[in-house]
């Protein structure tokens, strides 16, 4: 089984860029003190990246 990653939304968005805060969305994070279980993809580490000075990002090992 693949690991996971739990994000946690750590800042805000305001003042942030349109990008940044539609990537926030779409990992589906509603705003600071919010967290989400997302596979450990490709796609998600990018989307990760993007907004990784907003999000603390740690390894979850549950099926």
């Amino acid at each position: 089984m693949k690991a996971k990653l739990r994000v946690t939304q750590t800042k805000s968005t305001i003042g942030q860029q349109h990008g940044m805060r539609v990537t926030i969305q779409g990992l589906g994070l509603r705003g600071p003190g919010s967290s989400v279980v997302v596979n450990n993809t490709p796609s998600f580490r990018g989307a990760i990246k993007k907004v990784i000075h907003l999000v603390r990002v740690e390894e979850v090992d549950h099926g």
